[in-house]
């Protein structure tokens, strides 16, 4: 299912006088800022995601929406080398070339090695149009055997100490959405993570819920935690708004930024609309869009809809 664009009556709190009244218009500065966890650094508390640069034709296609993300004033934006074969990285090499300083740009490797991962790095540098990233994130962490190795004598995490001291990345993370006791153990086993990436929305409380287990973990840290599957892969429409998936996120303890996958400008320019006069949710009004998540055309019909958690 992919996400719909909304506009208008569909965000609550923006003023329309008429049924078909034009959405106010987006412009730089309306975005809010937050200070990025232990990393001191201030970022848009929304990010345009690098995994759907391939809902556009081609680099260029992508490289445009990328600047224009930029214009708009989002100041976050997350990628991975392996994100559309290495397209989504080489559209933002271009679609941000001029501008590197001004944003906080990431990107993942999947390798557990450190060799594996220092070629990664060097590939993603090179398609970034930079020579160094913000963040530099250990990609897709599922399993205790993922831990045992990217921490093992020639594991990944060598090249990622190594990257940071050397000024080729200021910042390491991990993402995931597997199993949250995986990202509380690992958490645990190392103490100098600057960041962690996991899903963050209504419904998932439900099942393997990274908010009960993963994000404590994160929070008693310090740890940048970044909110994806915002949306429920767009499950979560059926039932809740785009306002309201975004604010529940953003509501959430420990939470700075929600990585928005916008595939189109409609879609950031909503997001934005959300953020710009955000309010964070009353525990009333969190635990009533939980209870909506998982009812009726939620995303629970008795068994989860979230094919990328791990399975009981």
């Amino acid at each position: 299912m992919r996400r719909r664009s909304f506009a208008g009556a569909a965000f609550a709190g923006i003023p329309i006088t008429g049924a078909f009244a034009a959405p106010q218009k987006v412009q730089a500065g309306d975005i809010p800022t937050t200070t990025f966890g232990k990393t001191g650094i201030r970022v848009s508390v929304i990010a345009q995601g690098g995994a759907r640069m391939d809902l556009h034709p081609d680099i260029p296609a992508a490289a445009a929406h990328v600047r224009k993300m930029y214009e708009l004033g989002i100041t976050y934006f997350d990628c991975a080398r392996l994100y559309w074969d290495g397209r989504s990285e080489e559209a933002y090499g271009i679609g941000l070339q001029g501008n590197r300083k001004n944003v906080f740009l990431t990107t993942k490797s999947v390798k557990r090695t450190a060799k594996e991962a220092e070629q990664d790095l060097e590939t993603s540098l090179r398609l970034l149009k930079t020579d160094y990233v913000d963040l530099w994130q250990m990609h897709s962490i599922e399993t205790q055997s993922d831990i045992e190795k990217l921490l093992a004598r020639g594991g990944a995490m060598e090249a990622f100490e190594a990257a940071k001291k050397a000024g080729r990345c200021r910042f390491i993370g991990f993402t995931g959405h597997f199993d949250p006791a995986i990202h509380a153990a690992l958490l645990k086993a190392y103490d100098k993570w600057d960041t962690v990436m996991m899903p963050v929305h209504a419904a998932d409380h439900a099942y393997l819920s990274f908010e009960k287990t993963a994000l404590p973990e994160a929070i008693e840290r310090g740890v940048g935690t970044q909110a994806i599957k915002v949306f429920g892969k767009a499950f979560l429409l059926r039932s809740l708004s785009p306002t309201e998936c975004l604010r529940y996120a953003l509501s959430q303890p420990g939470v700075h930024v929600a990585i928005c996958g916008a595939g189109t400008q409609g879609q950031m320019e909503d997001n934005i609309r959300t953020v710009r006069n955000f309010k964070k949710m009353t525990q009333a009004e969190i635990a009533e869009l939980r209870k909506r998540a998982i009812t009726g055309a939620g995303v629970y019909t008795g068994t989860t809809l979230e094919y990328w958690k791990k399975k009981a």
